[in-house]
């Protein structure tokens, strides 16, 4: 029988754990993290997103900031709200919720951020140290993978790792990582993405497969090793009349199917989904401490 990868309870554990070192820094007359979030225009699932990020942080004991801006603030706009949170002495870390209107640059939104307050990971520094294994923010969801990974005690040495999917937030940063000379890692990888030929092959040789693919149950039974551990990072809403919401939530692996076949196996929802915060509040937490970048 699998084990399954329990996302929520593990973010629970490290919001806990977050929760008692901010206590100690309040007794010692510390200063209190504190994350700003920049929401521009209104996309519900945005919305949704920064609004269970915000919550953390009181559940936490950060500061928070919510600065809501217009769909059609222009980018010098928004770069200079950016910029204004960089020279703010009290406030640690700063995310800008994606996607963001199409006539703002995502690169050049990401890289007005200081590396020292980019507590998702994002820009061209934090990803550079990340790939030379040199102190870094990582990318939330590819760090949450890895703690997952760790509190689970999976092994990873010498074992052959594929990447399906290959974005800069997840698929890219996860195969540098799960390559590196440390635990979890030491793996050999396999980065494939929707053009890799022969993909449900390749798949089939992971000891531990990563799929962030964006395709709904992509990944089948005849695609994994028998004992593989299987990482789901997609979510998708499909309909569902069965359920009172009328939708339910599936990954981009078939889980039920899937599931019997492997050793080990995150679900969806409840698997990499809920990590993503908790790694978000421990980099916040990093950044308050001056561990990074001092």
């Amino acid at each position: 029988m699998s084990i399954v990868i329990d996302g929520k309870k593990t973010s629970e554990e490290i919001k806990g754990e977050i929760a008692q070192r901010v206590a100690e820094i309040k007794n010692e007359g510390g200063k209190v993290p504190h994350l700003a979030a920049i929401l521009v225009g209104n996309d519900g699932a945005s919305q949704t997103y920064v609004g269970a990020k915000v919550k953390s942080c009181e559940q936490v004991g950060f500061q928070s900031t919510l600065l809501r801006l217009d769909e059609n603030v222009s980018e010098e706009e928004l770069l200079q709200v950016v910029e204004d949170i960089n020279l703010n002495p009290d406030i640690d870390g700063l995310i800008v919720q994606l996607p963001l209107p199409k006539h703002i640059s995502v690169e050049k939104v990401t890289d007005k951020i200081r590396p020292e307050k980019d507590v998702d990971g994002f820009t061209p520094s934090n990803v550079g140290r990340m790939a030379l294994g040199w102190p870094a923010y990582v990318a939330a969801t590819p760090y949450g993978i890895v703690e997952l990974l760790k509190r689970y005690k999976i092994e990873t040495a010498g074992k052959h790792c594929v990447v399906i999917g290959r974005s800069h937030i997840v698929g890219s940063p996860m195969s540098i990582l799960m390559a590196r000379n440390e635990y979890p890692g030491n793996c050999t990888v396999t980065l494939t993405h929707s053009r890799t030929k022969n993909l449900p092959e390749i798949a089939k040789t992971a000891d531990i497969l990563i799929v962030a693919l964006g395709k709904p149950e992509f990944v089948t039974a005849e695609m994994v090793k028998e004992g593989a551990v299987v990482i789901d990072v997609g979510i998708h809403r499909i309909d569902d009349a069965s359920k009172k919401s009328g939708f339910k939530l599936i990954g981009d692996v078939k889980y039920d199917e899937v599931a019997p076949k492997v050793s080990a196996i995150t679900p969806v929802p409840g698997g990499v989904g809920p990590m993503t915060i908790a790694s978000l509040l421990y980099n916040t937490l990093l950044a308050a401490e001056k561990k990074i970048y001092s």
